[in-house]
């Protein structure tokens, strides 16, 4: 447990500056929340599948002309706002593209294997994106002030960036959807029943048509001030939600595998879900932000303790041991990994031997455990320095929402628990009370106390990956009287192993390269979630399968909760 902590521990973390490239780049990048419910939306995981209904894909694709003839109108009037002729060419020619798109489509759409309705009606959501790209190329944003005429070449300018970053998302999102999609088929699947329109929309001059868009924003936006670049960060994002609001409101009438909470009726299936909370639902490892406060509040080295009733180390003391145990924690932890691979990697998942194996780290985390208690370093914390450092503790962005919109919803018959190696129970429901989550049960160790402040001790409730599955047990178990059961399991680390396999759905979050080391070396198969949703759905379309069981030796992964929000809860 003490893995997160270092001997530069008070001198905070140290952050890799990333060049994030241009506007749209930077903008896309913030934008993952929404892409990933584009992505897991019902709509693209049977498209992906190859077995979307022919009747909801002709449905989209009708509206692709009233978007095609907005698009070529929003970069008509963005052309005769642009002030150098090298922009209004560079407009023009994505006009044009439009414009044969627009003459092309009914042929395209033929050469994509279907047919177009005779007649097409704008839904409302389709409706709401035009007005809005219009409503933007003419210069009318809400909140932002803009002349009745617009008459300098600054202001012209500036509209023709509005239009640019209204439209930038839209084709961006395309090129990602269908590249993501594209990299799950084999290149000789010509079965596909949706490959030409995938291979149309992961083409190379898909992809320099959207970089295009991106490079002529930042041309555009070079000279704007920093509120007007607010405005055309709005404007993207804006345009990105009602991307995902049109696809949200396809009508599907199909079954399909998500969201995870709809697809099961809550009335017959209760939906637990289990996670971890250092570094699944944190930025940081609990134990370097105890030690950090440890060495803040601690006396200095010519301080007279003696008289106190709970004597501390001097902050230098502290950070020399904190450091140590830091130092001798990892090198013994990647040992300990090491000793459990020393036999012949099984040919299928075995997990019984992986159970056995990890007795190994239950043996090693009880000594880390007792070597902290003994160094002394937790004593003296004052419960209510914890409390309010809890509450100032960063969450993983989209954690913290995850959650708060699985309690606020009442439809849904879901429990949610956080099973923890972390010390101190107090900091977890510190870091939860601040964005109302006190409905989260949390299951972890507890520091011991006299009048508030700590003795130095823990109060072992889960220091090991068997008790950590013995607590997922006992609460299904207490759980089986409100109906039939599904599981979700969220972790990343090798302590959360048999509880990831043990669950129907177990989602690995980051990238610990001894969890998926240990995990491989006996026959654990890591998946993307994504790609393991098209199979699923693959499965339920073509023999009625597609269950969630546990057990199975599958492990899903993912890097961020944007995706684990939209694959249980959807946009």
């Amino acid at each position: 447990m003490v893995g997160g902590v270092g001997v530069g521990v008070g001198v905070g973390p140290v952050v890799a500056v990333v060049d994030e490239g241009g506007l749209g780049k930077r903008f896309w990048i913030k934008a993952r929340n929404h892409t990933a419910a584009v992505l897991y939306s019902p709509f693209f995981v049977s498209l992906a599948s190859g077995h979307l209904l022919p009747e909801t894909f002709r449905h989209c694709i009708s509206q692709d002309v009233h978007f095609l003839r907005a698009y070529a109108q929003a970069y008509e009037m963005a052309e005769n706002c642009a002030d150098d002729d090298e922009d209004k060419s560079a407009i023009r020619s994505l006009r044009k593209r439009v414009l044969e798109k627009l003459k092309a489509h009914p042929t395209l759409v033929q050469e994509w294997g279907f047919e177009l309705p005779d007649e097409s009606i704008p839904i409302s959501a389709t409706v709401k994106f035009t007005d809005f790209l219009l409503a933007a190329a003419s210069g009318r944003i809400e909140g932002e002030k803009v002349p009745g005429k617009i008459a300098t070449p600054f202001e012209r300018t500036k509209i023709a960036a509005y239009t640019l970053a209204a439209l930038g998302p839209c084709m961006r999102l395309y090129a990602y959807i269908s590249s993501e999609i594209q990299a799950l088929l084999k290149p000789d699947d010509s079965n596909h029943l949706y490959k030409k329109w995938i291979d149309s929309h992961s083409s190379q001059n898909f992809e320099a048509s959207a970089l295009q868009i991106e490079e002529m924003l930042d041309k555009l936006s070079i000279s704007l001030t920093g509120e007007e670049l607010e405005v055309i960060e709005k404007l993207y994002h804006q345009a990105m939600k009602l991307e995902v609001d049109f696809f949200s409101t396809l009508p599907i009438s199909q079954k399909t595998v998500v969201p995870l909470a709809r697809v099961h009726d809550p009335a017959e299936h209760h939906l637990t879900i289990f996670c971890d909370f250092d570094l699944t639902c944190t930025a940081f490892d609990s134990s370097a932000i105890l030690a950090e406060m440890a060495i803040i509040t601690a006396p200095k080295a010519d301080s007279d303790v003696s008289e106190t009733r709970l004597a501390r180390m001097s902050s230098a003391d502290l950070r020399n041991s904190w450091g140590a145990l830091s130092a001798q924690y990892t090198e013994e932890f990647e040992q300990c990994v090491d000793s459990m691979m020393d036999g012949k990697r099984a040919e299928i998942f075995d997990y019984e031997g992986l159970h056995k194996a990890l007795e190994q780290v239950a043996e090693f985390e009880k000594r880390a455990n007792t070597r902290v208690i003994e160094s002394g370093v937790l004593k003296g914390l004052n419960l209510e320095d914890m409390k309010r450092a809890g509450q100032r503790l960063i969450l993983q962005d989209g954690c913290r929402s995850f959650f708060q919109k699985i309690v606020k919803n009442d439809t849904l018959n879901t429990d949610v628990h956080v099973l923890s190696y972390c010390w101190c129970g107090d900091l977890i429901r510190s870091a939860f009370s601040s964005g109302d989550l006190d409905e989260l049960k949390v299951h972890s160790n507890e520091l011991t106390y006299e009048e508030s402040v700590t003795t130095g001790g823990i109060d072992k409730k889960v220091e090991s990956p068997m008790e950590k599955l013995q607590g997922f047990n006992e609460i299904l178990n207490n759980c089986n009287s409100k109906g039939k059961q599904l599981t979700v399991y969220i972790g990343g680390a090798v302590g959360d192993l048999l509880c990831l396999l043990q669950a129907d759905v177990g989602i690995v979050f980051g990238s610990s390269s001894s969890l998926r080391k240990l995990g491989d070396h006996f026959g654990v198969s890591f998946v993307p979630l994504f790609s393991g949703l098209v199979k699923k759905q693959r499965e339920l379309v073509e023999d009625g399968s597609g269950n969630w069981k546990g057990l199975s030796g599958i492990l899903y992964t993912v890097s961020s909760w944007a995706e684990i929000h939209a694959f249980i809860l959807g946009s």
